[in-house]
Order: structure tokens, then sequence, then C-alpha cells
């Protein structure tokens, strides 16, 4: 990847894909970043994170994947080495507020992609899936594993996209990555998701939501390794997916909130609530074919990477204290 290539990176307003962005951008190659800014969450953050995007390698267009009329022009305009698609409704339990938009925009948008791939010739698709998928198999998760009975309208949006993605590619020759991610976290986080509110509560003395007993446990994965996997899946490849997690290690949720504790020098509160049906108890990644076919394994370990998320948050105060939480 020495020669400058352009890119399109869909959603990049978003947590992961601002870092991709900034990436690929320190890479030296030319990123076109859409994101609709929807008010899913505050989106102060997400403006927040284009604010860290800037210079004449990096242009942003306010457009929506959903918005073909739109993205026809994108494509007239531009000429993509690849399509990173990485805009997407998130949060399980949300889909199970609003499923029709999870599939307008996670299915549909990706539809969308593909067909302006194959009608401008763009050999390369990138998709960001989920690890939500694995609810119920045998772990570690492994990529070939039938993921054919999802638990919330999200796993099912990811997995139509998935689908699609591979018939596209049977079809059209269109070269295809499917990564999926384990609980992303990092500095500027979702802040709808445990890191980001475990800091908030903790820091500011509020009782930590906890849904079940806390022994519910993640392959967590810190955003830069992300990032730096879904690049690593530009490569030719066919059609493969790729696990991009933490390497199986899973940690508690009650783990973790010790190591926020010892970071911020308080202890939590809690307020416990159900275990939720649509959430999975533990999650585990078999990273070995990402390892092995892309390169990649994950740097960063927890305590290191929750360190740097405590200190964006204390970096930021007094805004980041008042981000509004979904």
């Amino acid at each position: 990847m020495t020669t400058q290539k352009t890119y399109l990176v869909t959603g990049v307003a978003g947590f992961i894909a601002s870092r991709v962005a900034a990436a690929l951008i320190d890479q030296g190659h030319r990123v076109v970043g859409i994101d609709n800014l929807n008010d899913y969450y505050d989106v102060s953050l997400k403006n927040h994170r284009l604010d860290q995007l800037h210079g004449d390698r990096f242009g942003f267009q306010e457009i929506d994947i959903e918005d073909q009329s739109a993205l026809t022009r994108l494509f007239d305009e531009n000429r993509f080495d690849a399509v990173l698609n990485l805009a997407a409704r998130a949060g399980v339990r949300y889909s199970m507020e609003n499923p029709h938009i999870y599939m307008t925009t996670n299915a549909m948008g990706s539809l969308n992609l593909l067909e302006q791939i194959r009608r401008t010739g763009v050999s390369k698709y990138v998709l960001a899936s989920t690890s939500s998928l694995y609810a119920g198999q045998e772990m570690p998760f492994r990529e070939t594993l039938a993921v054919n009975t999802p638990i919330s309208p999200y796993a099912a949006s990811k997995k139509s996209a998935e689908a699609m993605a591979y018939a596209y590619h049977h079809l059209y020759d269109i070269d295809i990555s499917i990564c999926r991610y384990f609980t992303v976290y990092g500095p500027a986080g979702r802040p709808d998701m445990c890191v980001f509110r475990f800091i908030r509560w903790i820091d500011e003395g509020s009782p930590i939501e906890l849904f079940g007993d806390g022994n519910q446990a993640r392959d967590f994965t810190f955003v830069d390794d992300i990032a730096s996997g879904t690049i690593a899946a530009i490569q030719p490849v066919g059609y493969e997916i790729f696990n991009l997690g933490g390497g199986g290690t899973p940690v508690s949720l009650n783990e973790m909130i010790a190591m926020l504790e010892s970071l911020l020098g308080k202890k939590a509160q809690y307020e416990t609530k159900p275990f939720h049906k649509a959430d999975i108890k533990i999650t585990a990644a078999d990273i070995s074919k990402a390892r092995e076919q892309l390169g990649w394994s994950p740097q960063t370990e927890l305590p290191e990477g929750l360190k740097a998320c405590v200190q964006w948050h204390q970096d930021n105060k007094p805004w980041s204290q008042n981000i509004i939480l979904p």
C-alpha cells in the first residue's frame, strides 16, 4: 500500500470508521468519508471525531447509504480503489425497538453500495460485520461456523448483508472481505457501550446499569487494532470472512469494572437488571485465520486500552461528562 489510492469509508463519523480513515490518511491515501450523522447517539461526539480528520487527503460528504441517487453521484464523481462499509445501525437492544431501520441501513444500504461497486467497476469491498452472529455457537468462534440463527434484528441484518455480499462476489467477481468485530472499545467510543458508560458513571458517582451478575465476558478489542485489521482486509482474498477480536481471551464485566475502578480511583455503585435475552453470555474469537491470511493480530492489551479510554474522558472534561447517553 505504498501508492496513493482513493478509498470510500462509510459511517466515517463513527467510532471505528473514523479511526480507519485516520490510519489510511496517515498511510498517504486519499479518503472520501460519508455519514448521515443520525442522532442515535449524541452528534457532538460524531463531530468531535470528524474534527480529528483533516487535510487535503480527506473529504467529507453528509450522505446516507440508503440514498441511492446520492450514492450514484458520489461514485460518478470519484474512482474508488476500494469501498469500506462501516456505516451501520448498531446496538443489539435498540434493534428490538426499531428493527426496520436496521434492515434498511445494514442490509439495503449494503446492497446499494454493492450495486454502485458493480456499476462502476470497483474491485474491492470490505464489510464490517459482528460477533453477534455467533450466539449459541461453540467457542472459540470460528469463521466456518454456521451462523443461521441470529437472536436479534441487529445480527439478522448483518447476516443479510453478508449473504448479499457473497451473491455479488459470485455473480460479478467482486473481491470481498467480511470483518466480524468483537466488542470494540477505545477513546471516543460509542456512548451506548459499556466501557464509555461505566467510566462516566464511576467517575461521577452514579450507579452502573449492570445487566445480569457481571460474569458475562467479552473478547474486548481495542479500536486501533480493529482499524488495522480492517485495512489489512483490503488485500485481495476472493471472498473471505475474518474474525477481528482480542485473541480468544474473554474478560468478565466484573474484571473490567475493577480495572476502571483502579484507573479512576473510585468505587463503582451498582443498579442490577435482568440479563437481556438478546445478549450473548460470552464471546471468544479464533483469530488464526486473520493472523495467517492478513498478517494481523491485536497489539493492545485491555489494561492499556482502558487507560487510554479513561485518559480521553479526563482530557475532554467537562464536555465528555455531559455527552448524552442513549
